[in-house]
Formats: C-alpha cells, structure tokens, sequence
C-alpha cells in the first residue's frame, strides 16, 4: 500500500510542470547570488576628507586612504560646515577631518590627532567604516615611523609583534560562513513550504476526499507525504555541495556523511512542522501565510545572520525551540572545522527529539474521516 502511495506522490510532483523546476532553480539562484548579496564585508564607503593643513603628510594620508579598496573618496571639504553637510545629505558615509598643525605635531611631538565623523543611521557601516579607517590611519602610523627612525640606536624601542592566525576560515571570507548555512535556508524552505502545501492543495481539489474512504491509515498517508520530499532534500544537499566545490571553491572539512545523517533527520523535522500547518489550513493562502510567519521568525533566530550569544536574553531562550538553529550550528561545525557525529551529540538530540514531535503531531493532527 506504502509503495503506491508514494508512486502517486511522486507522479503529483512531476505531474505540476512548476514543481520540478523549482527544485532544481532556486537552489541554484540561492547558491549562486545570496553570498555575494548578504555578507557582513563593507566594502565601497564613501568618504569625505576635511584637510586643514594642506602638508606632505597630509596628502600621503590622503593618497593613502583614496589607495584602499575599503573606502570611494567623494571629495576634499573646504570647511567643516561643508563636511557636515555632505554626510547630512547622505553623500558621505564618513568625514577624516585633519587638523591644521597635523604634519608639525606629527614631526615634533610624535603624535597627532584627527577626527572620524560616521554617519550612523546604518550602525553596521559607521561602526565598520570608522574601524577600517582607524586601521589606516595606524598603518599610516607604523610606516612613518620606520622612516624616521635612527639608523642606530643606543636604547631600542621595545615592540611586540601580534601574529593573526584565523581558524577555520583564514582569510575572513564572509561567503565561507554563509554557504553552509544557506544550504540549510534552501532545504527549509523547499522541504518545508512544498509539504505545507501538499494536503492542502489535496483539500481544495477535493481529491483529499477520496483518500479518506480507503483503509489507508493515517501513518501510511502521512509516511508516503514524507518520502519523496525527504529524497528531494536529499538530492538539493547535493546539488548545493557541487556548487559550493565548483563556484566557491568551498569543500567539506569533514564527513558526507555525516552531513546527510543530519540533514535526513532535519528534513524530516521541516517537512513534518510544513505537514502539521497544511493539517490545520484549509486553502493554500492560509496555509502559505502561516509557513511563512513560521519561516521568518526561524531564519532571523537562527544564527544564519548574526551569533545566537549576540542575541537578548529571552531571543537567546527563544531559539532553544528553533530547530534551524542546531542544523545550521552541524553544518558550519561539519563544512568548516571538520567535526563528526561525537561532537555533535546535543544538536543531534534536538534534531532527533523535533522530528519525532513533528511527524508524531502531523500524523494525530491528520483528520481521516470514512
């Protein structure tokens, strides 16, 4: 009976032409333009440069800066009014104002001052901007003074040399942290709303009415919605993993394995909260309405965007009931620094205890009258 009921699943699938071209397109417009699109990396700050003191080393800063690949030089200022009213206009993201006597300071007392003005209506791109210039203005720093120093000196300035070494993920590419989260959006949303719609679309073709007068049991009806959008979870992660190899360069530090170990329990978790609402729905807006409500509160808890210990408190609370939360914690431990199954017991147990919960609910909650 089991083996029929999928068969039928199965031609409904291929049956609709838009179904099949969805599973193969958005996971490739997903993988190919959101990385570029969402990461955290500014880049392209405008900046406006208040110059006071029209010296050399003013103009080798400036030089400097207009160098950078950080930061678009939209013009010099002539007076501080004028800065201002560049980034009041929004035609500046940052104004360098430097100080007439920049240059003698800098040659007699060894220290100069200047100011960084953000505009911080985009807190990310002020905070970030003012940090990429300070880095510059440090360098610049650095670089004058190995000019100036004496060729031999009696007492040596002692310095210590700060040695970066980044983890996991060396050179900080933003797209390596977001790749293998995105995978874990694209199966949430296509194992999760394609179910959802399922029994649904059933219910308004009146097609669902048939099946409630055989003795298919309700495990049965509910196992055969399963299967075929498990197997088609299972082919997206694949298609996802040649992506991220061919175009990204990205490989798997640890196990396939263990990645579709995971991701076959996560599938089951999605696909059972999309069967629960399209149980409870009774059109296709309703039920599009309410996965959506779902989907969005899960993705923006999840860590996909931002660390979940840089959340409030209570979002802290919140996201211990967001299953999204644990696979995209497996994936990026599994992509990134190669981790197995032993060191994913906890997540492990979550994914597991949400996909009983879920499947166990659809199958109650599936109303099969005679």
């Amino acid at each position: 009976m089991l083996k029929f009921l999928i068969e039928k699943e199965c031609k409904q699938i291929f049956r609709n032409s838009f179904i099949p071209k969805l599973l193969v397109a958005f996971p490739l417009m997903a993988m190919l333009v959101f990385p570029w699109a969402a990461t955290m990396e500014i880049k392209h700050i405008n900046i406006h440069i208040l110059d006071l003191d029209h010296s050399r080393l003013s103009q080798r800063l400036i030089h400097k800066i207009e160098a950078s690949t950080y930061f678009n030089l939209t013009g010099l200022a002539a007076s501080n009014s004028e800065a201002m009213n560049v980034i009041e206009l929004g035609k500046a993201d940052i104004i360098l104002e430097i100080r007439p006597d920049f240059e003698r300071q800098l040659i007699h007392e060894g220290a100069a001052k200047v100011m960084i003005s953000s505009n911080a209506v985009n807190g990310i791109k002020g905070g970030l901007g003012a940090s990429y210039l300070a880095g510059i203005l440090q360098e610049y720093a650095r670089e004058l003074r190995s000019e100036q120093a004496p060729a031999i000196s009696p007492a040596p300035i002692p310095v210590i040399e700060v040695i970066d070494q980044y983890r996991f993920n060396p050179h900080l590419n933003y797209q390596i942290f977001m790749i293998p989260a995105l995978m874990v959006m694209i199966l949430t949303m296509i194992c999760g709303f394609l179910p959802a719609l399922n029994i649904v679309g059933e219910k308004e073709a009146g097609t669902i009415e048939q099946m409630n007068v055989t003795p298919v049991s309700r495990f049965a009806f509910i196992l055969a919605k399963l299967i075929p959008y498990w197997l088609a979870g299972i082919l997206i992660c694949t298609l996802c993993f040649g992506i991220a190899a061919l175009v990204y360069g990205l490989t798997n530090a640890g196990s396939f394995l263990t990645i579709y170990f995971f991701a076959a329990i996560y599938i089951l978790v999605v696909s059972g909260i999309g069967l629960i609402i399209s149980n409870y729905s009774s059109t296709l807006q309703q039920a599009m309405f309410v996965m959506f409500f779902f989907m969005m509160v899960m993705i923006l808890i999840s860590g996909l965007f931002t660390p979940v210990t840089s959340m409030p408190k209570w979002a802290q609370a919140i996201t211990i009931i967001n299953p999204l939360k644990y696979f995209i914690q497996v994936m990026r431990a599994v992509y990134l620094k190669g981790s197995g199954i032993i060191d994913l017991l906890s997540p492990l147990a979550a994914l597991i205890t949400y996909a009983l919960f879920a499947n166990v609910w659809a199958v109650l909650s599936y109303r099969k009258t005679a």
